[in-house]
């Protein structure tokens, strides 16, 4: 992916497709950042799942601070932040349907014998694992919450 980036980073350039740009050159810098962060060289890489785990990261942000641009009255800004988002989003693998994330939890229910909500957080935990980041978190507890009401 991060080889990707780089490449599509000089195309955007020569485009001049600025917005990209700023967006690619922020998950470069991101992937960086988290390099350091693990006491890796800078020049190193991230492995597959570091950097999706990285981008799902620019992604949480970008919908916090939509959510907040709209909430303060500033459609122009959430607008901005929308049209990154996008971008970011073609990076991220398919994220999986409520059905999907169904079958997964009302299996994992019957294995770890989850009865009411009491165990709500130990199931979303377990779940979260077992889905190994293929679905949104927001997705996974609505299912979870309808599975245990």
């Amino acid at each position: 992916m991060q080889e990707n980036i780089r490449t599509e980073l000089v195309t955007a350039m020569k485009a001049k497709d600025s917005g990209k740009v700023t967006v690619l050159r922020g998950v470069l810098a991101a992937f960086t950042n988290e390099l350091v962060a693990k006491g890796k060289k800078p020049q190193d890489t991230l492995t597959e799942d570091e950097q999706i785990a990285v981008v799902k990261r620019l992604v949480k942000q970008r919908k916090d601070s939509i959510e907040q641009f709209e909430k303060g009255g500033r459609q122009d800004l959430a607008d901005t932040e929308k049209a990154e988002l996008a971008i970011l989003d073609t990076y991220l693998p398919a994220s999986m349907t409520h059905e999907e994330i169904r079958k997964v939890a009302l299996a994992l229910k019957e294995k770890l014998g989850v009865t009411d909500k009491a165990k709500m957080g130990v199931f979303m935990g377990a779940l979260m694992k077992e889905l190994k980041g293929a679905a949104d978190g927001s997705d996974v507890k609505v299912v979870v919450e309808e599975i245990l009401s």
